[in-house]
């Protein structure tokens, strides 16, 4: 073989090499890009997944030494009206209910002051295209029929340990009702047939009408009150209670 025959081979194998060398860059850059893309599914159903396998958190009921008639707390009497606004998979919600709701209804509700009530105002169904917050406000009137609601609504909160929807699912509501020794015919009854829609809806619309944009909202004998504190709240209280 010439040298001239060896230099055309050792080019044509380089040319061979290089076009092997680009085809495995190109693919190495679409596994990359394509990964990109499917990663974020792939944690989101891992997320799903892993929330859906959570065991139901039980709560330990509350023994409240007032009046109770499904959403609504105290006496109908009561000198001031708190209206509270919350969507149950909302992190803040979680917060007013751990950390200042139950120092109102000690406070203002027990001692006959105050006329509480919840309501629900669904808006992270929007941002997630779900029905989950949805169906848990439904699950909770549907146990206020049993006069659980503020059992339900304690259970929850107490499973809310994200905003994804994968906490609320049907199966893991259910289980929530059980833990609750509820009568569970009556109940799947209830929340099959999303008894409570218009309910809900009604609340939905009395936010809108009150120019409510987020949860939790907190209107104290209808005036929105902006809270970063107790002391906000109870500042409010005592000057409606004054002004009686």
């Amino acid at each position: 073989m010439s040298k001239r025959d060896e230099i055309r081979q050792r080019r044509q194998r380089e040319k061979i090499r290089n076009r092997i060398l680009v085809i495995v860059l190109v693919a190495a850059g679409a596994i990359l890009v394509a990964f990109a893309f499917i990663r974020p599914l792939i944690l989101t159903n891992q997320a799903t997944a892993n929330a859906t396998q959570m065991p139901v958190i039980s709560i330990t009921p509350r023994a409240f030494t007032t009046q109770v008639n499904g959403v609504h707390l105290g006496d109908p009497n009561a000198q001031v009206k708190v209206d509270v606004f919350e969507d149950f998979r909302c992190s803040v919600c979680l917060y007013y209910t751990q950390n200042f709701e139950p120092q109102i209804i000690q406070t203002y509700v027990e001692t006959g002051k105050v006329y509480y009530t919840f309501h629900s105002f669904i808006v992270i169904d929007g941002n997630d295209g779900t029905d989950a917050s949805y169906r848990s406000a439904n699950a909770a009137m549907c146990a206020g029929e049993q006069g659980r609601f503020w059992d339900f609504h304690d259970t929850l909160f107490a499973n809310q340990v994200s905003e994804d929807a994968s906490l609320f699912t049907d199966v893991r509501l259910v289980a929530m009702a059980q833990n609750l020794n509820l009568d569970m015919t009556a109940f799947n009854q209830c929340y099959q047939a999303k008894k409570y829609a218009s309910d809900i809806q009604a609340d939905i619309s009395q936010a809108h009408t009150l120019n409510l944009t987020g949860t939790p909202s907190i209107l104290v004998d209808g005036k929105f009150l902006q809270i970063q504190t107790f002391n906000d709240v109870s500042t409010a209280i005592d000057a409606a209670l004054a002004g009686k």
